[in-house]
């Protein structure tokens, strides 16, 4: 593989031209058909074959005059203090309001709360229930806009009025300032590690480039497709993170490459042979955790998978292509200022360095003719042995050689602490009971509780379909007998009419819950009724199902909590494969996918004590403390996973890379964290101030990604990496690196390190860093 990258960094640098202007036109094509697209529309979250999801379907069948899932806005009237909202002024100021609303063409119907018995015991506060014939992602904004001044127009009667239900639901959209903040931390930290204006700009641009063609894509599929915004957001968080990442390794080395004396053609095919070798790998696994995530059978999580799976893809592309490229166009100013001092003086304009020692069209690795160069081509003195003071990855590496049982004890011990947490994490998917308390959502759902009890939010739905039951002429005697088993199960506030369906085989009722939502009890009373009506199912022949939005959570939360851990073990299982294959070691991967689990572990542990506990909650926005969004787990696994691997990768390589050529563990480890320590830390910050930057969004989905991925990166990155992994590898010694014979022979060499592709270039441009000792290929001991 090495090899191959090799022939296209090379081929890149030299059709820069060409490389650059077919990246250009499918960012313009991407950008225009984003453009003529016609807008996406949101979904709503289902799970094929649950019970909730089949009688939803069941009620779009038998009910096909409404729309199960349809919109659904509540009005809650609440009187002057003193007042009571069924006095006669108030009374006239709720009718007039929801006769305003009959006339909408979206409106499906409007309930009369003092028709209905919506008010209070105490008779404050009321509502009205308008269902809408459309979606909530479907609904005209002059729906929504009559919805709104309908409420003002009770205002001005003196009513307090709030808006809940699902009516007002907007699209999250990216491009909020902390996203800005955080792209421009991102920025400086390049700047920093890499002192060149024009190299942290070629980083940011390709990343720019990738992303911006990955969004126009999502966009313009959006309808054929399905996406909703938050897939889009997704491929924004990812492809920024490793789209900066990936052209920063692969900058790095081609910059280590001409500081040790590479031509710049030479230099970029060598750069793309092994940092892109490792972009590779680092971006195969977070493409397959990603699609993978399609196993779970939720179609939301399958197409977020495939969005930003797209976008990885699509990073690595550019990274392979684009940069090289780019390199030549920028020339000299992508190297340090302190390198371009060093360099011999000559004319050489940036975007015409030389273009291979041989004959274009002729070269192959390993025929280069030394002293070919052409009069005025440049060409850096290799860089000298370091002298002084050693950077911090160095010295860093030297202390945990000293000290590794210490530091293993002391980060192992750490990480579990902050992953205790964890053992108390809980599902749920967030309601208007998460939304802030300064949006009217939210002022409408605390009414509701204050007037008619806290499981008046989350009502139950239960469909009796007797079409299939040889009572089915008898469906109300069923639906009454299905009533008053519900009405005994202990936790039941209340239970509705049921209401039949044209063909009078279909009844449904609703039941209140006496506790919230997402509270622990009601996940119980939904098992417990539905325990309780299996005996009506099996004396009736009735079809018997409980749904609504609440117990659709649960469902859904449980079917996330099932699938954990298969998942989690498939993952971790393709993991270890995939590094056995790289590192040609047994022990490297398994310490590998140990340090995953920890860093997953304590990532989950944060999510735990921000949004279920409270803890450091201002900071992040959070007013409302609940269950953790079912979805995030197994979707952080996955995003996790491959970018755990980003890092083992990265910084291993450069440590085997020295063992094969005859370091002893110990300065391998050291080789390691002098080459690729400063890089992997800037990576590292640059990710984590990415995925920070979208905590500031109003979506709890993304929120709760923004802060689980930027504490796993940063646990993964600083403490697996930087002190387990080394930690590990000094105390294994030699045996970190043993790969059983049998293995060795089945195992297929990718050569990620470019082992073969340095047995074909020039001397000067293979050797390692002179700090490391020469020592025949293979002898590993002493």
């Amino acid at each position: 593989m090495a090899t191959f990258l090799y022939r296209i960094g090379r081929w890149a640098f030299r059709r820069r031209r060409l490389v650059g202007g077919l990246w250009l036109g499918v960012l313009v094509l991407a950008v225009a058909a984003a453009a003529m697209a016609p807008e996406g529309k949101e979904e709503d979250l289902s799970m094929p074959g649950t019970e909730s999801q089949k009688a939803f379907d069941l009620l779009d069948e038998r009910f096909p005059q409404s729309n199960s899932q349809g919109a659904e806005a509540r009005l809650v009237f609440r009187a002057p203090d003193g007042q009571r909202v069924t006095a006669r002024e108030n009374k006239a100021a709720v009718e007039d309001t929801l006769r305003s609303l009959d006339r909408g063409d979206q409106v499906a119907s409007t309930t009369d709360p003092y028709e209905t018995g919506a008010v209070s015991e105490d008779g404050t506060i009321a509502y009205s229930t308008i269902t809408y014939t459309a979606d909530a992602v479907d609904l005209a904004e002059p729906t929504k806009s009559a919805l709104e001044e309908a409420a003002s127009r009770a205002r001005d009667a003196g009513l307090t009025v709030e808006i809940g239900g699902s009516a007002l639901d907007s699209e999250e959209e990216p491009g909020g300032t902390t996203e800005i903040i955080g792209v421009a931390v991102a920025a400086v930290v390049l700047v920093l590690a890499l002192g060149s204006l024009v190299a942290a700009g070629l980083s940011l641009l390709t990343a720019f480039v990738g992303v911006a063609i990955a969004f126009g894509l999502v966009s313009a599929l959006a309808v054929p497709l399905g996406l909703t915004s938050t897939v889009a957001i997704l491929a924004l968080m990812l492809g920024l993170a490793v789209g900066i990442d990936y052209a920063l390794f692969i900058t790095s080395r081609f910059r280590d490459e001409r500081a040790q004396g590479s031509e710049p053609e030479e230099a970029a095919g060598r750069a793309v042979g092994t940092a892109g070798s490792a972009v590779v790998f680092a971006g195969a696994t977070v493409f397959i955790a990603l699609v993978g995530l399609g196993v779970v059978g939720i179609p939301e999580l399958t197409k977020m998978g495939m969005g930003g799976a797209g976008a990885v893809a699509l990073a690595v592309l550019v990274a392979l292509t684009l940069v090289p490229a780019l390199f030549g166009f920028f020339g000299r100013r992508v190297l340090s200022r302190a390198v371009r001092k060093a360099t011999r003086p000559g004319s050489e304009r940036p975007g015409h360095e030389r273009r291979g020692h041989e004959r274009r069209g002729h070269e192959r690795p390993g025929h280069e003719r030394p002293g070919s160069e052409r009069p005025g081509s440049e060409r850096p003195h290799p860089a000298p042995t370091a002298v002084g003071r050693p950077g911090l990855g160095t010295r860093w590496a030297r202390f945990v050689l000293r000290r590794p049982a210490a530091v293993l004890l002391i980060a192992g011990l750490g990480l579990g602490a902050v992953a205790v947490p964890a053992l108390s994490l809980e599902l749920g998917l967030p309601g208007d009971e998460s939304k802030s308390v300064e949006t009217t959502e939210r002022r409408a759902y605390d009414l509701l509780s204050e007037g008619f009890g806290p499981g008046f939010n989350g009502p139950l739905t239960v469909v009796v379909d007797t079409s299939a039951s040889s009572g089915s002429g008898d469906t109300r005697a069923t639906t009454d007998l299905v009533a008053k088993t519900v009405r005994g199960v202990d936790g039941v506030a209340s239970v509705g009419d049921p209401v039949l369906s044209r063909g009078k085989d279909t009844a449904v009722l609703t039941a209140v819950p006496r506790t919230a939502p997402n509270s622990g009890e009601t996940k119980d009373l939904v098992h417990a009724i539905r325990g309780a009506v299996s005996g009506v199912e099996a004396d009736t022949g009735a079809d018997i199902l409980v749904t609504g939005t609440t117990a659709m959570n649960i469902d859904i939360s449980e079917a996330m909590s099932d699938a954990l851990i298969p998942y989690l073990t498939v993952v971790i299982g393709l993991a270890v494969l995939l590094l056995m294959v790289v590192f040609r070691s047994v022990l490297v991967p398994v310490k590998a996918a140990l340090g995953f689990l920890l860093s997953v572990g304590a990532a989950f542990g944060v999510l735990v004590a921000v949004f279920q506990w409270g803890w450091a909650a201002d900071l992040v926005g959070i007013e409302q403390t609940g269950p953790v969004m079912s979805l995030m787990p197994i979707l952080i696994i996955g995003i996790v996973f491959g970018l755990a691997m980003d890092y083992e990768v990265f910084l291993l390589t450069r440590m085997r890379e020295a063992y094969v050529h005859g370091a002893s563990p110990g300065e391998a480890i050291v080789n390691g964290f002098r080459h690729s320590g400063r890089v992997v830390a800037a990576a590292a910050i640059i990710m984590i101030s990415v995925f920070a930057g979208f905590i500031g969004m109003s979506s709890p989905t993304v929120q709760t990604m923004g802060v689980g991925l930027a504490a796993a990166v940063a646990f993964d990155a600083f403490v697996v990496r930087m002190a387990i992994a080394p930690a590990v590898l000094a105390l294994l010694g030699h045996r970190a690196w043993w790969l059983p014979p049998i293995l060795n022979r089945v195992l297929p060499n990718v050569d990620i390190e470019g082992e073969k592709l340095s047995r074909h270039v020039p001397a000067s441009a293979a050797e390692l860093d002179a700090a490391v000792p020469r020592l025949p290929v293979g002898r590993h001991r002493h």
